[in-house]
């Protein structure tokens, strides 16, 4: 009979096959090694240090991300060794740049400074954009972490919000490399990495372009992956708060995928899109349409009552009589010129059971195959 592989983890034993690792046979077994450059289908980096854990037998502590379980290992998640590695970890990532939330801590006169520079990068007199919704804070309260008295890191590089889309703030960028391998690994679109040489502590596109300049398709794979405030979605920043809105599930109508997002409302109005993660078919990931194509939803500009034109010049309609008018002239269209001198144009930007109907009455109807839609952004 063949050897199962076993692993001891905080005094617990489990199985485990071979090519797993620390982090995947504790997160299997619902044991919480807390992450921040972890990345669900990219490849492992261990670059933050915070999934550190303490093997017995091994001076250093290796990061569970990256490091295979291996038969008889004997594990410690939350040891003190492990903790006081932790702790001293966050609170340098806390401590840099612009990292303005409560989290970093404010019971001295510094913080008087610190929060006016902050004010003076951001062009607001907030916390942090996304305070209550950032991994890092996360941490810091969950290990008890201020950055209270440790000087702040010299922000180099100038915040870029040239694009419709996205923020970035590279003063809250905590080089974890998420961003990376989303783009990457996930989406493949090869539109950022990490910068080299004199540019190594910034990611940049290619060139050290801006995002609009670059090969950047804005399907905000990285906003989605960022754990601090370093990527936000330009229309969200500072406006919304993670606690003011709530989640509706749904399904994307620009194409026929069926990518299942979650619409994040505030008033009765959508204010940010998201990916369902873990879900088929797409796993979290959206393209742009999917993610940043909603104002139109809550456009002014949408009509609101039909509209019929006379003598050059529109009209409002009942819906008895625009609808009287409508197959009026559709009936005697077909019965004049035939039903394929007739076709129809949806949305994609309408439900898929709205799209159906019209489909239905495009073939049942009308008795024509001249369907189609227009899915622009």
């Amino acid at each position: 009979m063949e050897a199962q592989n076993s692993i001891t983890i905080n005094g617990n034993e489990f199985l485990f096959e071979p090519g797993d690792t620390i982090l995947e046979v504790a997160r299997r077994n619902d044991i919480d090694i807390p992450t921040l450059c972890y990345l669900k289908g990219a490849a492992p980096r261990g670059r933050c240090g915070v999934c550190i854990v303490e093997v017995e037998g091994q001076d250093k502590l290796p990061a569970s991300c990256s490091t295979l379980a291996a038969n008889q290992m004997i594990v410690l998640t939350e040891s003190p060794k492990v903790i006081d590695s932790r702790r001293k970890t966050i609170q340098k990532m806390l401590s840099s740049g612009n990292h303005n939330c409560a989290a970093r801590g404010s019971d001295n006169r510094d913080w008087t400074a610190f929060q006016l520079n902050v004010q003076q990068d951001d062009k607001s007199d907030q916390l942090c954009p996304v305070w209550g919704d950032c991994r890092l804070q996360d941490l810091a309260y969950r290990y008890q972490i201020s950055a209270t008295g440790m000087p702040g890191t010299i922000v180099e590089y100038p915040m870029e919000d040239v694009n419709p889309f996205i923020v970035r703030d590279f003063s809250r960028c905590i080089m974890c490399g998420r961003c990376v391998a989303a783009c990457r690994e996930i989406q493949v679109n090869d539109a950022i990495d990490f910068g080299q040489n004199k540019l190594s502590n910034k990611i940049i596109a290619f060139d050290n372009k801006t995002l609009k300049d670059s090969d950047c398709v804005f399907c905000g794979e990285c906003v989605q992956a960022c754990p601090v405030g370093a990527l936000v979605e330009k229309d969200v920043r500072y406006r919304v708060r993670q606690w003011e809105t709530r989640k509706v599930r749904t399904t994307c109508t620009y194409c026929g995928v069926g990518c299942q997002l979650y619409l994040h409302v505030k008033d009765n109005k959508i204010v940010k899109v998201t990916g369902v993660e873990g879900v088929a078919p797409n796993y979290g990931s959206l393209c742009v349409k999917g993610r940043f194509g909603y104002n139109f939803v809550d456009s002014p500009e949408r009509l609101t009552t039909p509209l019929i034109k006379e003598n050059g010049e529109f009209r409002e309609a009942s819906w008895d009589e625009a609808l009287d008018l409508v197959a009026e002239r559709l009936k005697g269209i077909k019965e004049e010129y035939g039903s394929d001198s007739m076709g129809v144009l949806t949305s994609a930007r309408v439900s898929n059971e709205e799209n159906y109907i019209a489909n239905k009455f495009t073939r049942a109807t009308l008795k024509t195959n001249n369907i189609d839609h227009c899915a622009r952004l």
